[in-house]
């Protein structure tokens, strides 16, 4: 692998984010684009891409909540891909940017299934209550950059 990041600015930098999110999870878990692209992704969201020889294999977004703290969400890895690190490598990726940016603090909302991967991180669960989402069941996770 040859693994590259990218820190989407340009539209077709962006495509390769919602690129991996269409199939790696929208496809997989049978979302409709109109679920897997929220109110969050706008033009001040902020979206890492990994790619391997020029082809988007993983991703994230992160958006702001606060003057100290910013949401890390959509961690998406291509199946043939998952097992080589590259989840973690993108949320590191965007921890860095965040911290560059001035934040304190990262959140991830985590499916129940990947409270051990965000644990792994430094992540520690902020809200026993489950969230219900139109998709997942989710746990707060936050960790101080």
């Amino acid at each position: 692998m040859k693994i590259e990041v990218i820190r989407a600015a340009e539209t077709w930098e962006q495509a390769g984010a919602y690129y991996v999110r269409i199939q790696g999870m929208a496809r997989q878990h049978g979302i409709t684009l109109r679920r897997e692209f929220d109110m969050h992704d706008t033009p001040d969201t902020k979206y890492i891409v990994l790619t391997d020889d020029d082809f988007p294999v993983a991703t994230c977004r992160f958006y702001r909540i606060d003057s100290e703290s910013a949401m890390i969400g959509r961690v998406v890895v291509l199946p043939e891909y998952r097992g080589n690190g590259l989840g973690k490598q993108v949320v590191k990726e965007a921890e860095i940017w965040l911290c560059e940016l001035g934040y304190k603090k990262a959140v991830v909302e985590s499916r129940d299934v990947a409270v051990a991967f965000y644990e792994k991180l430094g992540y520690a669960v902020s809200d026993q209550n489950l969230i219900h989402g139109d998709t997942f069941d989710c746990f707060r996770m936050e960790r101080l950059l």
